[in-house]
């Protein structure tokens, strides 16, 4: 009986996939395809959830197969990252010509990465405090209470690292083992080594101009070679996008939801918010914003259902140079930065928000001016400092509520809801190192 559901659950998944496949065929657009997708993932996942409400063992069986669709493609997007990484930046430092612009490049993505996350994190404490949200209201289960102590034991290991130390992380020790990402630095690290190639290589130009066209073909030829596994990989996306919103639908516990349905409304319009702010940015740039939402749905949709900036990457820097002109090494710098510097859902709004939740908690009044400011200043500063050891939305507040000396063990209480809100969070994310690339973009070229 157990193993005819499964069967009834995985033939049902492979007609929805089926029926993707057709409306590919007959032309319906790519972007009409994610979204139509992710619908169908939470109409699957919600009769799922129904229908199997109290057989766990069921439904598990069921996701872990669907699952190899889902995270499957995730995988094979993790796998373009370090190449795409690689032979991108080198050709990006190539292609300038010279060096007159990598300076204002690098300094105008960064600073608009951690500018933006500033913005996010003044959004974040009015959303706080325009809902009055509270930790003290909110109560230690199970699941919370291990939760709690994970972030603890995650702080003390923070702790133990020196600020000396995380940046030392960030510098490519062996390039080869950081190729295989087995360092939460490692993404960095590679950009960093692929920048140092890419040098090196405008400076034998000048020494050996016949070895350098040698190899200049070669990196230009695995390029190309890249870009087109890119696009094979990315036409998987239909599927990918409403298998990950099955499986998360169905393993969602919507009575807990409900019960933190408060700070859930608050993050989404504080996200919605800041999705606002860059869409002003792009229209001072001179993009449309309904132009720019169009054109980056897909790539918004995917990272919202994935949860994974990293694995956005290689639709973040096709949209970028192929929607919106912008130049290889500006398209890869940014997104391969977004990555890790200046994140604004998850090093911006999130720690933020926590802060001015659990600030009364230990007596700090959340309205206090210069408790606010020094929220700002440090929500902007560890955004950078992320990059020394990776770690996402719970790093990020690691970080922020440890200097602010708060307890870090309340953010174990928003556990039950994190999954939704880090959906939201990756999208603003993309969506932020989007925005920073293709502002650059236009700025350097009117100069």
């Amino acid at each position: 009986m157990e193993l005819s559901f499964v069967l009834l659950d995985v033939g049902l998944f492979g007609l929805l996939m089926s029926i993707l496949v057709v409306l590919k065929k007959i032309g319906l657009s790519f972007s009409k395809q994610v979204t139509l997708a992710l619908l169908l993932g939470v109409l699957f996942g919600a009769l799922l959830h129904w229908t199997h409400y109290g057989q766990t063992e069921i439904l598990n069986k069921s996701l872990e197969w669907i699952g190899i669709v889902g995270y499957g493609y995730v995988d094979l997007l993790k796998m373009l990252i370090m190449p795409l990484i690689f032979v991108s930046i080198v050709m990006a430092f190539v292609k300038s010509s010279s060096g007159r612009n990598l300076g204002k490049m690098s300094f105008s993505v960064i600073g608009m990465l951690i500018g933006t996350t500033a913005i996010a994190a003044i959004i974040g404490i009015g959303a706080s405090l325009v809902f009055d949200l509270d930790t003290s209201n909110l109560r230690f289960g199970e699941e919370e209470s291990i939760r709690s102590e994970n972030l603890e034991t995650s702080l003390d290991d923070l702790n133990s690292q020196t600020i000396p130390d995380r940046i030392r992380a960030i510098i490519p020790q062996n390039p080869f083992l950081d190729f295989t990402g087995s360092r939460s630095t490692s993404t960095i690290a590679v950009v960093i080594f692929s920048s140092f190639i890419g040098l090196a290589l405008m400076r034998l130009e000048k020494t050996s101009l016949f070895h350098a066209d040698k190899l200049i073909g070669i990196f230009d030829s695995l390029q190309r070679l890249v870009l087109n596994l890119v696009k094979i990989i990315i036409s998987f996306t239909p599927y990918g996008v409403m298998a990950l919103m099955t499986n998360m639908v169905a393993l969602s516990n919507w009575n807990t939801i409900w019960d933190l349905g408060k700070f859930l409304i608050a993050s989404y319009i504080a996200l919605g918010a800041m999705f606002i702010v860059h869409l002003i940015i792009l229209a001072i740039a001179g993009v449309k914003p309904m132009d720019y939402i169009k054109k980056v749905s897909s790539v918004l949709t995917f990272s919202f259902s994935s949860r994974s900036s990293a694995a956005a990457l290689p639709m973040n820097v096709k949209t970028q140079k192929q929607e919106f002109n912008v130049s290889d090494g500006i398209a890869n710098f940014s997104g391969s930065f977004g990555l890790s510097i200046g994140q604004n859902g998850c090093a911006g709004i999130y720690p933020a928000m926590l802060a001015v939740m659990i600030a009364p908690s230990v007596n700090i009044d959340p309205t206090n001016p210069t408790f606010l400011i020094n929220l700002v200043i440090v929500v902007a500063i560890s955004s950078f400092g992320v990059v020394g050891v990776g770690g996402g939305a719970t790093l990020a507040a690691l970080i922020v509520l440890s200097t602010l000396n708060l307890p870090v063990g309340l953010a174990g209480l928003l556990i039950s809801i994190e999954p939704l809100i880090d959906m939201g969070r990756t999208a603003l994310n993309v969506s932020g190192s989007m925005t920073a690339g293709i502002t650059t973009n236009r700025v350097l070229k009117k100069q």
